[in-house]
C-alpha cells in the first residue's frame, strides 16, 4: 500500500492532522527529524546506480578529502 508524507508547517498544524487522522480511523506515525533524514537516505540509496563497479584506491581517495 502507498503513503503519504505530510510536512505540517507547525506544531499546533502536526497536531490538528493527527487527530484528524486519528478521528477517521486512518493509523498515522509522527517521525522524528533523524527518522525522516533516514527514510530520505533510504529513498537515494534504493534509486543510485549500482551498475558500475568502482575500484578501491578511488573510493579511499574521495574519503581523504
Amino acid at each position: 500500500m502507498s503513503s503519504i508524507v505530510i510536512n505540517p508547517k507547525s506544531e499546533k498544524e502536526l497536531l490538528f492532522i493527527s487527530e484528524l487522522l486519528n478521528k477517521l480511523g486512518v493509523s498515522s506515525k509522527v517521525l522524528s527529524d533523524e527518522e525522516l533524514e533516514d527514510l530520505g537516505l533510504t529513498i537515494l540509496l534504493k534509486e543510485a546506480d549500482r551498475s558500475e563497479i568502482v575500484p578501491e584506491d578511488e573510493i579511499m581517495a574521495k574519503l581523504k578529502y
